[in-house]
């Protein structure tokens, strides 16, 4: 059994959307990051960080419990426990990690950055929320590129769907108003209806 801690933001239904796709056996534990939950010395001795989702796998391992944090950590470390989403063909594998990665670390930044910057900083300044949801889109563009003839970002379901879809589903009321998007639109949607994906990001309710 795994226990996921986790609360309703993209980084957490990346944990939540990889699990039911995998099929594996797991228990949500919601955490209110409102009340500052994931501040509390339960959560920190989790995850130092304080930040969701968390993992704890009963049977990780060589049979031994084992804590993970990190969305994308989380992704491939249920990819392995599953055998699944991870292309056993090796340029196909690694053709995946890269969109993996960039799902990381160009549209999850990115995306996070215009959620602090619309929430979190002191001044908020339209000029800059503007640029960075820009930028956003290119790095959408650059997906919509890759998924021209493709059902999906590696010609297989992967690791890398799973980075991008929640992004995607939480920011497609811009990708909307954009305009365009053709090959994004038509693979968030065949992403959308599968039913663990469904199931996945409406987890917490």
């Amino acid at each position: 059994m795994i226990d996921l801690y986790s609360a309703g933001t993209a980084n957490g239904f990346r944990a939540s959307v990889a699990l039911e796709e995998a099929g594996l056996s797991y228990r949500v534990h919601k955490v209110d990051l409102a009340k500052g939950e994931h501040r509390g010395a339960e959560f920190l001795k989790l995850n130092p960080a304080g930040l969701i989702p968390v993992i704890v796998d009963q049977d990780g391992p060589g049979g031994k419990p084992l804590t993970l944090s990190q969305s994308g950590a989380i992704i491939l470390y249920i990819a392995e426990k599953a055998g699944k989403f991870l292309p056993k063909d090796a340029a196909r594998r690694a053709i995946a990690l890269q969109w993996f990665m960039q799902g990381a670390t160009d549209v999850a930044a990115t995306s996070g950055t215009i959620f602090r910057l619309e929430n979190s900083v002191p001044e908020k300044t339209p000029s800059s929320i503007d640029y960075f949801k820009q930028r956003l889109l290119g790095f959408l563009s650059v997906c919509n590129a890759q998924l021209a003839g493709r059902d999906y970002l590696a010609d297989e379901l992967s690791v890398a769907d799973l980075m991008l879809y929640p992004n995607f589903a939480l920011r497609k009321a811009l990708v909307d108003q954009a305009g365009g998007f053709a090959n994004l639109q038509r693979w968030g949607a065949a992403m959308a209806s599968r039913p663990a994906v469904q199931k996945g990001m409406k987890v917490l309710g």
